[in-house]
């Protein structure tokens, strides 16, 4: 696999995915669900520019790059299960390697570990009376897979899916980047060979989910901080959806 067939690869992606969005089996409206890290406002981000937009740390406020303005969502913390009920109040621009940013107010209530601030965030469904509450319950959302071929590869690109979350059984542990599925163990590999050669990086896997589902990962990492670095090398060369789980 060359350099174009990575490239054409990571377009197919973008083309078929449903990376960050969910399909309910009752209309044809697609909900965003992402995991990952969340950046929590302080006004020097603004002024060094690492954010374009101000945010009220008094407030249950939070910004996000895609998602519209007032558009409801869920925001767990996964290691307490924790949750809060809130909107986005801004769209704005701030690094790729965040999902979203919110307020201390929001990271206090959901007592968030600031050096690995790890959420889940879920939109939900409301009515235009939406109003922001706060809340202990945890809704794990029913997952869709979408199929993308490129060249010789089929690919099942569940990079955005989430394995179930036992709420007993909940606990801190290391942090997995998804990079892909992959119906097939020798597309993994060849992926995986093509990337420690751009990237160099040795902590790379392709783990056998089933007979038809491979999973090309990175990791483990013990914190943000050690992860950073690979899931930037990994956007420079236009993957763009990834997703960080804990294990």
């Amino acid at each position: 696999m060359n350099l174009n067939r990575i490239i054409l690869l990571i377009l197919s992606l973008q083309l078929f995915s449903c990376a960050s969005y969910q399909t309910t089996q009752k209309d044809d409206r697609q909900y965003y669900s992402s995991s990952g890290f969340v950046l929590i406002y302080e006004d020097i981000l603004y002024e060094q520019k690492v954010v374009n937009k101000k945010l009220d740390n008094e407030n249950l406020s939070v910004m996000h790059n895609q998602l519209k303005m007032n558009t409801p969502i869920k925001i767990i913390n996964p290691d307490n299960l924790k949750s809060i009920e809130t909107k986005i109040y801004k769209k704005a621009n701030y690094p790729k390697i965040f999902n979203m940013v919110i307020s201390k107010k929001i990271a206090s209530f959901l007592e968030l570990d600031m050096n690995n601030p790890y959420v889940e965030i879920i939109e939900v469904k409301k009515n235009k009376t939406f109003i922001a509450k706060e809340g202990n319950i945890y809704q794990e959302e029913k997952n869709v897979a979408g199929k993308a071929p490129v060249d010789e590869i089929e690919m099942n690109d569940l990079t955005k899916n989430k394995p179930k979350i036992d709420k007993k059984t909940t606990k801190k542990g290391d942090f997995i980047l998804v990079i892909s599925d992959f119906y097939y163990l020798d597309s993994a590999n060849n992926l995986k060979n093509e990337l420690v050669k751009k990237i160099y990086i040795s902590n790379i896997s392709v783990k056998k989910i089933n007979d038809k589902k491979y999973r090309l990962l990175v990791g483990p990492f013990k914190n943000f901080n050690t992860l950073k670095t690979t899931y930037i090398s990994l956007n420079n060369l236009g993957f763009e959806s990834l997703n960080i789980f804990r294990e």
